[in-house]
């Protein structure tokens, strides 16, 4: 059986062959291709096609066969129609017998549908949906702050009102994609209400995440945490909702004076070099101001990008984590804070529920500030004592369930298998 994956960036084993970086998002990639190559499947065939700009019509063999294409990384809303020419030679190349694209949130999703002679071959894996989070982008920014533009903004017509018009224009060709696809995979009543939505005719197919491989080790311990100190795991863009905690930390603090938030991510405030400053986007200012104004700068850390290792060591270090979305499907980084243990706060959204419950973690309205003060309070108020530990264990048993690598494995075969015998 010849699979091909067609990702948003490289994973790991072929990172480490073409000597470039892989980033750290997207880590359900990583702790997969990590399960599938570990398994040495001689009836697999592998493999992976993703966007590298900089050598954009490659071929290597390594353990997989990996496969570049160009792609515009600015402007992910522009269709370009020549990658379904790229996408048709990599196809008779490999010629798979599966075509697995991961996420719908890039237009080389629609490129592969449509240069795809056989769409039952097709299996779409949603992430998040453009289309969905487009709708939520600007939550709980003041208006008067959507319209108006930085530097960087101006220079690049790219205000905050613009990146949520680009989401929406996006929206549009994940769902001509779905509408494509013979298959779709997912894990969340979310996603399945809205593949039966933009993919009728496609057939669901259900499938957890497996985490980075790093993380099914280690257990967090009260004792060893940081007290009083929140982690959230990104935060540079609006869905991430990290405002709607800078404006609820003031109600925190009132209470535990000794309270702190890390960051991690990329630095969005300017504090990186004087370029970044000068360059600060309206989202990254808007958070500079609420930093400002609530009186947060000796509360406030952001730590910038952390690979898997520095990540699993900040929630072991952590009281809390927090993820504060204005729309999710459902985050790997809730299920690596609760497969460590964790203790968990999340904004009540999208497909969250279908991974983590009120007897694991804390649930907010994700615009209200004042409920998530409320929820965080509360999680502190229970440092130490006998709930919390239930609490921590509970998510963590779900998680070790949910997230478990050779289930995970041996479902994906399967599915692989019924599309083949289409």
């Amino acid at each position: 059986m010849r699979v091909l994956w067609i990702c948003n960036r490289c994973i790991p084993v072929v990172a480490k062959h073409l000597n470039i970086e892989c980033g750290n998002k997207e880590g359900w990639l990583s702790g997969l291709s990590e399960k599938i190559l570990s398994e040495k499947n001689e009836d697999l065939k592998l493999g992976v096609c993703f966007p590298l700009n900089d050598r954009p019509n490659l071929k290597e063999e390594c353990e997989v066969t990996a496969y570049t294409f160009f792609e515009d990384c600015v402007n992910f809303e522009k269709y370009d129609d020549t990658l379904e020419g790229r996408f048709k030679e990599i196809f008779e190349d490999f010629r798979p017998d599966v075509i697995h694209i991961f996420g719908t949130e890039m237009s080389h999703t629609l490129a592969a549908c449509r240069a795809c002679k056989n769409p039952e071959r097709i299996l779409i894996g949603i992430q998040g949906l453009c289309s969905v989070c487009s709708e939520h982008y600007l939550d709980a920014i003041p208006e008067k702050i959507t319209k108006e533009y930085t530097l960087r903004d101006f220079l690049k017509q790219d205000n905050l009102y613009n990146q949520k018009e680009k989401y929406a224009e996006r929206g549009k060709h994940e769902i001509e994609a779905l509408g494509i696809a013979g298959n779709v995979t997912g894990r969340t009543d979310w996603d399945r209400f809205y593949s039966q939505k933009y993919a009728p005719n496609a057939e669901y197919h259900f499938m957890n995440e497996t985490l980075r491989s790093n993380f099914y080790e280690g257990k967090w311990d009260y004792d060893d945490c940081e007290k009083f100190s929140i982690f959230v795991s990104q935060g540079d863009y609006p869905i991430k909702g990290i405002h709607v905690l800078f404006r609820a930390f003031p109600s925190v603090l009132s209470q535990y004076p000794d309270a702190k938030i890390y960051v991690a991510g990329n630095r969005i405030t300017g504090e990186e070099n004087l370029k970044k400053k000068i360059l600060i986007g309206r989202y990254g200012k808007y958070l500079k101001e609420l930093i400002k104004s609530e009186n947060l700068s000796e509360k406030v850390f952001f730590l910038g990008s952390l690979n898997a290792a520095d990540m699993k060591e900040r929630y072991l270090k952590s009281n809390v984590f927090v993820s504060s979305s204005t729309m999710e499907n459902s985050p790997n980084s809730v299920g690596e804070a609760m497969i460590l243990g964790v203790p968990v706060i999340s904004s009540d959204v999208g497909g969250v529920r279908s991974i983590l419950s009120e007897e694991e973690g804390f649930f907010y309205p994700s615009t209200d500030s004042d409920a998530l003060a409320k929820a965080i309070c509360e999680a502190f108020s229970i440092n130490g004592l006998k709930k919390q530990k239930e609490m921590c264990d509970a998510s963590a048993v779900h998680a070790q369930k949910t997230h478990n690598p050779k289930i995970n494995y041996e479902c994906l075969l399967e599915i692989y298998g019924k599309i083949v015998k289409k």
